[in-house]
């Protein structure tokens, strides 16, 4: 395959629980080309090896480094998975930058799926006019990310931005993926959503946990990504309208808006993220 011209590009991955999806970016996070497959059964190697034919099918030979963005807390610094859950089964543990850079011949920058999208959307979406961002996604499970000035934040154990483990005051219908069912995840997922039919609930119980979320972060704006959002009004709506009713006051104005970058949020995070690595490998 060719994109047409001889710009430098930046493969970029999504792995995760039921799909892989791969992309060609160039240096403005324009998305040249796509492929997606399943994720395969057997664990970490039998992901990677599905994610690095996908690359691989698209072709590499203008490809400068390779992002990944991946299920679980991942080290960004070894790219390795430090913890997930059963959402991809044996994938704890994997060295995802290892296995990719040996098996491709590429620099590899790994961090978080939520991660991703929340460079993506810092750095070319929602979230590109704002200096301090929370970035939630809402789809099968429930992520949280911070940027600051368009930079990740990770803080001390890669963790920092998490919402899906906050509790809430109720019983959700589904397990969060660590198997409590008092967590966020279980209450506002899209799971739990499908299992109630009520997505202006879900929408509230979210917005009133932001508005103590918030308290602590006072970023200047929340993104809201994933599935679930691309409901649309009754959720979002519910989310704002439920925040507002909680939160502090000098609070009450901080926007919350819709991701820009859909499903290549992720795939274009991944690639900015492997695009501003490739400074720092060439002086290594």
């Amino acid at each position: 395959m060719t994109t047409g011209d001889g710009a430098d590009l930046y493969a970029a991955l999504d792995i995760g629980g039921t799909k892989i999806a791969a992309a060609l970016v160039d240096g403005h996070g324009a998305v040249r080309l796509r492929a997606r497959t399943a994720t395969p059964a057997g664990g970490g190697a039998a992901v990677l090896t599905a994610a690095a034919g996908l690359l691989e099918g698209l072709g590499t030979a203008r490809v400068r480094a390779v992002g990944v963005g991946a299920p679980g807390v991942v080290d960004p610094e070894t790219g390795r998975v430090v913890s997930a859950t059963d959402v991809l089964p044996g994938w704890a543990g994997t060295p995802v930058k290892e296995v990719l850079a040996h098996r491709l011949g590429l620099p590899v920058a790994v961090v978080n799926d939520v991660r991703a999208m929340a460079n993506g959307e810092a750095r070319a979406g929602a979230g590109s006019g704002y200096h301090r961002v929370l970035h939630v996604s809402v789809g099968t499970g429930v992520g949280g990310a911070l940027t600051t000035g368009g930079r990740l934040e990770h803080g001390a154990h890669g963790t920092a931005g998490e919402v899906a483990h906050l509790l809430v005051p109720e019983r959700g219908p589904v397990p969060c993926g660590c198997g409590r069912r008092d967590h966020l995840e279980a209450v506002v997922s899209g799971p739990a959503i499908e299992a109630t039919g009520d997505a202006r609930h879900a929408g509230s119980v979210l917005g009133r946990a932001l508005a103590g979320l918030l308290c602590v972060l006072d970023p200047d704006a929340v993104v809201l990504g994933g599935g679930v959002a691309q409901i649309g009004a009754p959720f979002i709506d519910a989310v704002t309208t439920a925040f507002q009713a909680e939160a502090l006051p000098p609070l009450r104005a901080t926007p919350i808006v819709p991701a820009r970058l859909g499903t290549d949020a992720p795939l274009v995070g991944a690639a900015l993220l492997a695009k501003a690595g490739t400074s720092q490998w060439s002086v290594r």
